[in-house]
């Protein structure tokens, strides 16, 4: 019976989440049999800012929390970092599959928290059983890559003007482009 409900809680979570609303009941099906179950402790740390991004989480149970770095436990002060608070079915980490990017936040568990993980070696078997699938994987992770890019943009068009904003981005390509 608790494997029946498992697997409920695990088919809610891959069915509901956001980043996948673009595969069909069938692909996400198959999607879900390349996920792996991990359980975190409280306080445990997932992954840490700057670790080399080796796949995404969906959050079965529990509550993850995003911040810039580690928490010193002997830091007493009030000084606030930024951090986001992620919930069942919230996803993080996703960039990591399709782009080779070191984390850019430290993952802990506010609470005891069961994950589904997606990581590399999963996507190389999705993209060669199921190319389509891993097609529209890769559209999900170019459009949340584009619009975290434009919103970039507009800050450094911001903060610095127009003309350092492009100069970065013509600086980004012609340094891509030589690889």
């Amino acid at each position: 019976m608790r494997k029946v409900s498992n697997i409920k809680q695990q088919l809610s979570i891959v069915f509901g989440s956001k980043f996948l609303k673009n595969l069909s009941t069938t692909e996400r099906y198959e999607f879900l049999q390349l996920c792996h179950k991990r359980g975190y402790k409280e306080g445990e740390y997932v992954f840490y800012r700057n670790d080399p991004g080796t796949g995404m989480y969906f959050i079965q149970d529990g509550t993850i929390e995003l911040m810039l770095e580690a928490e010193d436990e002997n830091d007493t002060s009030e000084n606030e970092k930024s951090k986001f608070v992620l919930d069942a079915p919230d996803s993080f980490g996703a960039l990591s599959i399709g782009y080779n990017l070191r984390r850019k936040s430290t993952a802990r568990c506010l609470n005891d928290c069961q994950l589904l993980g997606f990581f590399q070696p999963d996507f190389e078997v999705l993209r060669d059983r199921h190319p389509q699938i891993a097609v529209k994987f890769l559209q999900s992770l170019t459009n949340i890559a584009l619009r975290q890019l434009e919103r970039a943009t507009y800050i450094i068009e911001d903060l610095a003007g127009q003309e350092k904003a492009l100069q970065i981005q013509f600086d980004s390509y012609y340094e891509n482009s030589e690889d």
